[in-house]
């Protein structure tokens, strides 16, 4: 089974590829996409959509795990993040890829038992998971980057797979 975790984002979007073999998931791959903000904001759609677009067609995930945000501080980014949600909700449905939403709770909660866990403690755990605490190495990925790992671990723990 093959997960795609994307952490949804305008200037900075996660996207990661987690692979669950029994019991056993393995991070195959994970990024984090910026866009260029001089661009016109067109073109930086058109750029993520690309971007996404490429990661489906080399991984050819089973299921696509996307972050659901339903609260923003600011009205303009919660739009852009809400077109790019449309951009990756399309490319899922074109390529008959189920779509698993999970709000920033359900990864909490499913990764640290806790609702109202720091950021530091998810990021904590997706190491724990991901590398046994013998291999001691800190995972030196970018904030979005771990947060697309997150969503797609939620998928993988919560059994939506």
């Amino acid at each position: 089974m093959i997960i795609l975790g994307i952490d949804p984002g305008f200037g900075k979007m996660g996207c990661a590829i987690l692979k669950k073999t029994g019991v056993c998931d393995n991070l195959i791959y994970s990024t984090c996409l910026t866009t260029d903000k001089k661009l016109p904001y067109e073109k930086r759609l058109l750029f993520l959509g690309k971007e996404v677009k490429k990661i489906i067609s080399k991984f050819k995930p089973n299921v696509i795990a996307v972050e659901k945000v339903f609260f923003f501080k600011n009205q303009k980014t919660a739009f852009q993040v809400a077109e790019i949600r449309g951009i990756i909700l399309y490319l899922a449905v074109v390529n008959q890829i189920p779509v698993k939403e999970f709000t920033p709770l359900q990864v909490k909660i499913s990764l640290t038992g806790y609702g109202r866990a720091e950021k530091q403690q998810v990021q904590k755990m997706v190491q724990v998971i991901l590398n046994p605490p013998a291999g001691g190495k800190e995972m030196s990925k970018q904030d979005d980057e771990i947060d697309a790992i997150a969503i797609a671990l939620t998928c993988s723990l919560c059994g939506h797979v």
